[in-house]
């Protein structure tokens, strides 16, 4: 027993050193989708404000596939040595409702701090001809299963398209794509007329006038569309969700690392040229306690468990 405990001990000493050299090489932030969408943009502008803090360089690698479960499990298998860091978006707390995993995102994870908000946006080609979203509602009357692109099966995009053809009495086509930067392409080509996407790569096109964005999922109209209604002001009532982006580290990791963490992008978040940069994204920053963050994980959790049940959505 006493030789149990001594290694314990030891192990616990040896824990507590490696967490107080931390960090003393280089820290990569998974980003489970590929360059352009809006994790991309958030996990980079971060990564360059936090570096200077930690003393090392913070690397951005791109883990896309799967509709971002390949990169998660590559972030839930890492060395809990606060080296791997994952920057996710909501898709984490939605994604054991959707797919056969490999991993357990709700145990294997730990929450770490809340980076920003935005809404889901819809939005058409001109191709189309339709002005707003009931002009699409009867479109698609008309003309049953018109594709619509999202950033990958099982996210948020696809669950709030899914949502809204359910509310409007319609029938609409998925074609997933493996982020938000790839289905911008297709989508401005008019290969796919319609997109359900994280405001982000959507919004300059927009602007330009390139596509019309129809609806968007928050309670209250973003800031950076005060012109687009929400989908409960279109009538599709209930129809709710903020996305969210957030990071997480490995089940294990030592909590005077994820304080640290926590902290540092926090203070990050901030700094006002970082705040700028996300604006410009859409991207509204927030920051805060991984006690809050963890709270908004779980409630997400429990959401998506009767959404997509009710919506009767399911990768294999």
């Amino acid at each position: 027993m006493a030789r149990l405990f001594l290694a314990f001990a030891v192990a616990l000493c040896a824990l507590a050193a490696q967490a107080q050299g931390w960090p003393s090489k280089p820290v990569r932030l998974i980003v489970p989708y590929p360059p352009g969408g809006s994790t991309d943009v958030t996990a980079r502008t971060l990564a360059e404000r936090i570096a200077p803090a930690l003393g090392q360089s913070v690397l951005v690698e791109n883990r896309a596939g799967a509709g971002g479960n390949i990169g998660i499990e590559a972030a839930v298998k890492s060395d809990p040595d606060g080296y791997t860091v994952l920057v996710a978006p909501d898709f984490v707390a939605s994604a054991p409702h959707v797919y056969k995993l490999n991993y357990d995102p709700m145990t294997q994870l730990v929450p770490v701090i809340q980076l920003t908000s935005q809404p889901v946006v819809l939005a058409v080609h001109p191709s189309l001809g339709v002005a707003d979203l009931a002009g699409l509602v009867a479109l698609a009357k008309q003309k049953p299963g018109l594709a619509y692109a999202t950033s990958g099966a099982g996210s948020q995009q696809h669950i709030a398209a899914e949502w809204f053809a359910k509310l409007a009495g319609i029938q609409l086509t998925h074609v997933p794509y493996k982020g938000g930067g790839q289905a911008i392409a297709d989508f401005l080509g008019g290969q796919v007329p319609i997109a359900s996407l994280g405001s982000t790569p959507v919004i300059p096109h927009h602007k330009s006038g390139k596509v019309k964005i129809l609806a968007q999922t928050t309670k209250k109209r973003a800031p950076s569309l005060p012109e687009v209604p929400t989908y409960e002001e279109a009538g599709m009532k209930g129809l709710v969700i903020d996305q969210w982006l957030g990071v997480f580290v490995p089940a294990g990791t030592d909590a005077q690392i994820v304080r640290r963490l926590n902290a540092e992008f926090d203070k990050a978040l901030a700094d006002p040229a970082v705040r700028e940069r996300l604006a410009k994204a859409a991207l509204e920053p927030v920051g805060g306690s991984t006690e809050a963050f963890a709270q908004l994980v779980r409630a997400n959790f429990e959401m998506y468990r009767g959404l997509v049940a009710d919506l009767k959505i399911r990768v294999n």
